[in-house]
C-alpha cells in the first residue's frame, strides 16, 4: 500500500470524488477487545465470555464493540493518507453510520475511503470522506459511514 502524502488544502482537493485508497489489514484480538471494555466500561459479556459467545450468539465467537472499530478510523485512515503541514485536525462529524455486520475476534478488517468533498471555510478544509471497513473474507463491511475532518493547515 502506497501512502498518500498531502499538505494543502489544494492538494487535498485534487482527490475530491476520487477513492484514496485502503489501509493496511487490522486484527481484531480479544486483547485489543477486552482493553476497549475496560476503557469504556462496556463489559456485556457478548465482548468477553468466548465460551458463551461460542454457544449463546449466531457469531460463534466474541465480537469487537462497534465503537472499537469506528475508533479505528484515524489509525487506518492514516495509513492511508499522510495529512502534513498542519497546525491541527478536529474530528468533526459523522454521518450516516451503519453497522452493517459484527466483526469476531481474530479477524482483519481494513479501511476503504473515498473523498466526497472538501470545502475551503477561510483557511480550514473540511473534508467528507465515504468509508468503509471491509471484513477479510466477507461479502458484508463491519460499517459504512461518511466521516468529516477539519484540517487546519499551516500558512
Amino acid at each position: 500500500m502506497s501512502q498518500l502524502k498531502i499538505s494543502s488544502l489544494q492538494e487535498l482537493a485534487e482527490y475530491e470524488g476520487k477513492e484514496m485508497g485502503v489501509s493496511d489489514y487490522h486484527t481484531i484480538t480479544q486483547e485489543q477487545i477486552s482493553k476497549f471494555a475496560d476503557a469504556t466500561l462496556d463489559h456485556q459479556w457478548i465482548h468477553l465470555d468466548a465460551e458463551r459467545a461460542k454457544t449463546e450468539t449466531p457469531f460463534g465467537a466474541t465480537i469487537a464493540h462497534g465503537y472499537l472499530t469506528v475508533s479505528l478510523l484515524p489509525y487506518l485512515w492514516h495509513q492511508i493518507a499522510s495529512i502534513e503541514n498542519l497546525k491541527m485536525q478536529v474530528n468533526y462529524e459523522i454521518e450516516s453510520l451503519r453497522f452493517n455486520q459484527a466483526v469476531t475476534v481474530n479477524s482483519d478488517v481494513r479501511l476503504r475511503a473515498k473523498l466526497l468533498s472538501v470545502k475551503d471555510l477561510r483557511g480550514i478544509a473540511k473534508a467528507r470522506l465515504e468509508v468503509t471497513l471491509e471484513i477479510k473474507d466477507s461479502k458484508k463491511p463491519a460499517f459504512t459511514g461518511i466521516i468529516t475532518f477539519l484540517y487546519h493547515f499551516e500558512g
